[in-house]
């Protein structure tokens, strides 16, 4: 084994650390080992930086802009309805056509896309038939998955073992060459999770007032203004009590009963009553304040905070928002957001209660935010925030969404009829719909996930390393030694029970471009065809369902689910058992060895 060999695999072995630890983001431990690579020489730059320029990583970033034009003309909106409708029919019925439709779409668009679509619809729905929302969400995500699998597009990890495969002179991927298994492990979840896994989902009614939910009167209080009070005729950006002890004012109750809302211009005036947010270890310094009495364990509604065009919204921190792993306070959330105040925040079972402005954020937590009704329908499609406690309308243009499917369809046929690969026809497409103005040149940057961007460059540099030091090779001819002689069959399957074992609590893209250069240089060693490996690793690394960590999707739902870690155990455990004797069996019958 030589120097550079070991250099890699320890810098891989830091990189999985890192990532089951999540000390760091995703994306900065994939620039991190790109720049490790370069420092000790394992790579030059050219090598290590080539992942940018890899057809993978730009297809992927030209996907996040087709998704979203798709999402924002509205074109799928007519789905919403037909749920609406069908809900109130039969409910397997109901589930049934959820998996199917949110299974065939993330086919095409991209499934963090495709549930937040869905979500709010099916929350409403929730509500309106008293079906748990656990019922449906769980469904939704691992539809989504499972038809992610279905064609090359539908995931960025099944463009990024196409684009391993490319880099090392193999033949990638056509966009439908993995629709026959991809329909199959589709038809199969769907069948397994309307039987078995209807009955593994939790059952789990949330409470149907949101003030309840969030506990709002642990955190939320009231003082009463006596004459006492130094502060009396100044506004409450000039108190003394809301900024040297960062109290944050919601509403105010005037004396004669008018509830009016909290603007840091807005006068104290003596007996008013003032609600307040902050956590119990500011109260207890402000409760001797002259002047002030404090209200406290107090019951709210929902009712309680609406006034002057203001109510309480709930949203979900989708995977690729800003405010991941940042805090309330850090990106100023009311400068950047103004007539919006954060009162709560849900991290996944558990409500927070201290210090939320200085609570660092993660993907799929739940905000309870107090704001205006016109500002709130101004972020409706944000992609940093997405409202799931209303159904979110919007104008239809058929002309829109008519050339925009169109060009969407373009992109799909122009590349399964090999006239131009996906990577060109996708970059063609992102072209068109900005010149039509489905989406403009703004939204288009702001659409792509630059995590991602960044992640995919970075691991890349992973598979080039162990490729170049012979690495691969090295493992390959270890795994080969051992069971071999047992044939490619139960090799590939190992390969696959290893993928989505660790896509579950690592990165699935991280896991793909790791397992991938291994994969390709065991088939050489067995000297058989490199295609059943590969897409043991591309169906493994995307068919994820034991850990809410394992894919985005599954974090969306966590906390909106009211779903505990182990109902992903329960649930997702013998679906991915099923699966991986699907693939062991049905892999070699449409990529023979």
């Amino acid at each position: 084994m030589t120097l550079d060999i070991i250099i890699v695999f320890i810098i891989i072995g830091l990189a999985i650390f890192l990532f089951f630890s999540e000390k760091l983001s995703i994306d900065t431990i994939s620039i991190l080992v790109m720049v490790l690579f370069m420092l000790t020489g394992v790579l030059n730059f050219e090598e290590a930086v080539s992942g940018f320029s890899n057809s993978a990583t730009i297809t992927v970033g030209a996907m996040f802009v087709i998704s979203a034009a798709v999402f924002k003309t509205g074109s799928l909106n007519s789905i919403n309805l037909i749920f609406l409708r069908m809900s109130r029919k039969n409910e397997f019925l109901f589930l049934l056509t959820l998996m199917t439709i949110s299974g065939l779409l993330s086919a095409f668009i991209n499934d963090t896309a495709v549930v937040a679509l869905l979500m709010p619809t099916l929350l409403r729905i929730s509500k309106d038939t008293n079906i748990p929302p656990s019922k449906l969400l769980m469904p939704l995500s691992f539809g989504a998955l499972m038809g992610g699998v279905c064609t090359l597009i539908g995931t960025s990890t099944n463009i990024l073992v196409s684009g391993i495969a490319e880099n090392n002179g193999l033949k990638p991927f056509s966009i439908f060459e993995m629709s026959g298994m991809g329909i199959i492990f589709l038809i199969s979840g769907v069948a397994y999770m309307l039987t078995i896994g209807r009955l593994l989902v939790p059952s789990r009614q949330p409470s149907r007032d949101l003030s309840e939910t969030f506990d709002l009167g642990d955190y939320i209080t009231e003082i009463f203004v006596g004459e006492k009070f130094e502060d009396i005729g100044t506004s409450i950006i000039t108190s003394k009590l809301f900024n040297d002890y960062n109290v944050e004012a919601i509403q105010i109750i005037r004396e004669n009963g008018e509830v009016i809302n909290a603007y840091k211009y807005t006068v104290i005036r003596k007996n008013d009553t003032i609600r307040i947010s902050c956590d119990k270890e500011t109260l207890n310094h402000i409760k001797n304040t002259p002047g002030i009495e404090l209200k406290v364990d107090l019951k709210f509604k929902d009712e309680d905070f609406k006034s002057q065009g203001y109510k309480l919204y709930e949203m979900v921190v989708p995977p690729n928002s800003i405010l991941v792993n940042n805090t309330i306070k850090s990106i100023n959330f009311r400068a950047t957001y103004p007539g919006m105040t954060v009162l709560g925040i849900r991290h996944r079972n558990d409500i927070l209660k201290k210090k939320l402005k200085h609570t660092k954020l993660s993907a799929g937590d739940v905000l309870l935010v107090r704001g205006d009704e016109e500002v709130i329908n101004r972020i409706k499609g944000s992609e940093n925030l997405l409202i799931i406690s209303e159904n979110s309308t919007q104008k239809v243009n058929w002309i829109k969404i008519i050339q925009t499917m169109a060009i969407v369809i373009g992109v799909v046929s122009t590349a399964a009829f090999n006239i131009f690969p996906i990577s060109i026809t996708a970059i063609a497409g992102v072209i068109l719909l900005v010149i039509i103005k489905s989406i403009n040149t703004e939204e288009a940057y702001r659409s792509v996930d630059w995590k991602v961007i960044f992640m995919l460059a970075g691991i890349l540099s992973m598979g080039t390393a162990l490729e170049k030091t012979g690495g691969a090779t090295l493992l390959a001819d270890f795994i080969v030694n051992q069971i071999g002689n047992y044939g490619p069959q139960l090799v590939m399957s190992m390969v696959f029970g290893i993928t989505f074992l660790t896509t579950n609590v690592m990165s699935n893209n991280a896991t793909a471009a790791l397992l991938a250069p291994i994969a390709i240089s065991i088939a050489q060693a067995m000297e058989v065809s490199d295609r059943p490996f590969l897409m043991a690793v591309t169906f493994g690394a995307s068919l994820s369902f034991m850990t809410p960590m394992g894919y985005q999707t599954n974090t969306m739902i966590f906390t909106p689910g009211n779903y505990k870690f182990i109902d992903y155990l329960k649930v997702g455990t013998p679906l991915n058992l099923l699966y991986w004797i699907l693939a062991t069996i049905c892999i070699p019958i449409f990529f023979p060895f």
